[in-house]
C-alpha cells in the first residue's frame, strides 16, 4: 500500500449499487465515508457525520444535486459546503459549516475513494465486468492464504472456479475486515456469475477459519 505521504485509492463500491439519487456508507482503512450520487449521476464522498448533531450522512437523503441529513435536514454540495438550513430559510450559512470530503473516481463501474492525495488515478481493470461485493471477517493476509495467491500492488487476487477464471478485488478496512469485489475476466453470462459467486463465498468461508485459528 502506498504511504500516506502520497496517499492511495480505495475501491469502496461497485457502480451499480449507487443509483443515480441515493446515498450509502461506506469504509476505507481510515474509517467511514458517506457515498452519494447526484440526480444527475455525479458522484461525491464525505465524512459520515453531520456538523450540526453527528448524525450519519450516508443516513441521509439525497435531493437534486444536495446530500441532506435525515435528523435536521441540513444540506450540503458536492464540496462539502453546508447550503441549506430549513430551521432559518433565509440564512446563507457560512463557509466555516462544512463536511471534510474525499476525492472519488469512478472508472470500469468501480467507485475508488481517496485517502490522502494520491499521486494518480485509480488503477484500470479493463477486461473485468464486476459481480458483487462481500464482507470478510479476515484480514488480506488470511485471504490471500485461502487463495494460495498474492495480491497485486492494485488489490487483485486471482482465483480459479469451474465457470473460468475469476478475480478478487480487496479494501482492507481498519479493523481487519477486508471488503471483497468479485470480478469476472469476461462477461460469460448466468453460469459464469453463479460460479464465480460461489467461488468467492467459499474462499471467504476458508478466509475466516484462518483468521480464526490465528486468532486463537
Amino acid at each position: 500500500m502506498p504511504s500516506a505521504t502520497t496517499g492511495f485509492w480505495t475501491p469502496v463500491a461497485l457502480s451499480r449499487d449507487l443509483p443515480a439519487g441515493t446515498v450509502m456508507p461506506a469504509r476505507t482503512a481510515a474509517g467511514s465515508i458517506a457515498l452519494w450520487r447526484s440526480a444527475s449521476g455525479r458522484i461525491s464522498a464525505s465524512a459520515d457525520r453531520c456538523p450540526h448533531r453527528g448524525m450519519r450522512l450516508s443516513h441521509g437523503f439525497v435531493r437534486g444535486e444536495t446530500l441532506s441529513c435525515i435528523y435536521h435536514g441540513w444540506s450540503y454540495g458536492q464540496a462539502g459546503n453546508c447550503l441549506r438550513i430549513p430551521a432559518h430559510p433565509g440564512l446563507t450559512p457560512p463557509e466555516t459549516i462544512r463536511v471534510a470530503t474525499h476525492d472519488v473516481e469512478e472508472t470500469d463501474n468501480v467507485i475508488w475513494a481517496a485517502v490522502g492525495t494520491p499521486a494518480s488515478k485509480p488503477p484500470k481493470l479493463d477486461g473485468f465486468t464486476p459481480l458483487r461485493s462481500l464482507t470478510a471477517f479476515a484480514d488480506i493476509a488470511a485471504i490471500e492464504a485461502a487463495a494460495g495467491a498474492k495480491a497485486s500492488p492494485d488489490g487483485l487476487v486471482e482465483i480459479d472456479a469451474s465457470t473460468g477464471a475469476v478475480c478478487l478485488l480487496l479494501s482492507a478496512w481498519e479493523d481487519g475486515q477486508t471488503l471483497i469485489h468479485v470480478l469476472l475476466k469476461a462477461d460469460t453470462g448466468p453460469a459464469a456469475g453463479i460460479g464465480a459467486s460461489r467461488a468467492a463465498e467459499s474462499l471467504r468461508r476458508r478466509a475466516e477459519g484462518l483468521q480464526r485459528e490465528i486468532a486463537q
